[in-house]
């Protein structure tokens, strides 16, 4: 976290991809988005799956890294540094109340603009983070969308860009984030499917990701 906190004060332009057992699986079977992961200055582990699969290879990983967990450390950081932050992405009353939360839990962050997720063509909005210059932008639409959006505009600002999936409905208060337990235990997938029911096809990724990194355990 110091590295992504030293290079945004230092305005170098840096994209962060946070990896989940979807997202891996999606890039094997398309090479361009593969390609644009690999643009990526740095990959974060999210998802207990990456880190199952990273001891499966014997490349054990120090920790999982949650999106949403960098994102709200990087808020509350730029928050205590007078950052600016540009956030787009979720449905016009989710992105609605992420702004009210910014207001209020970090009252000394310039939110330079706020957008949802509900657009046809994205060039009128990077050229209004071009213009304004935020030191973070966010994009919350979903993955392949978000991690190929950034990869085509992140010249438009010289700042840090990160997709960060549904974070959103959670920063927004829309979706309830798992209690401690669950999160201490690795189980935010379980907590997510028990209280989510239509997830259950997406949880099917998992299984079919651990399969294939089998595969390739030597």
């Amino acid at each position: 976290m110091t590295v992504l906190k030293e290079r945004i004060s230092g305005h170098q332009n840096t994209f962060v991809v946070t990896a989940n057992p979807e997202i891996v699986m999606y890039a094997q079977t398309h090479p361009e988005y593969l390609s644009l992961l690999q643009q990526a200055d740095f990959v974060t582990p999210d998802g207990i799956g990456i880190i199952k699969g990273a001891e499966m290879l014997h490349t054990p990983l120090p920790e999982r890294i949650t999106g949403y967990d960098t994102m709200t450390h990087l808020l509350q950081w730029g928050n205590a540094q007078h950052k600016s932050v540009y956030m787009v992405g979720a449905k016009p009353e989710v992105i609605a109340d992420v702004a009210d939360q910014l207001a209020v839990q970090f009252p000394n962050l310039t939110v330079l603009g706020i957008h949802d997720g509900y657009f046809n063509d994205f060039a009128p909005i990077a050229a209004d983070i071009r213009d304004k210059q935020p030191d973070m932008v966010f994009l919350a639409v979903g993955f392949p969308k978000q991690e190929q959006l950034i990869d085509q505009y992140r010249q438009a600002s010289n700042g840090l860009w990160m997709g960060v999936g549904g974070s959103f409905d959670v920063l927004g208060q829309h979706v309830k984030r798992a209690p401690e337990f669950f999160q201490k235990h690795h189980l935010e997938w379980f907590y997510r499917l028990v209280t989510n029911p239509s997830r259950l096809k997406r949880m099917m990724v998992l299984p079919k990701y651990l399969l294939e990194v089998r595969k390739h355990r030597h």
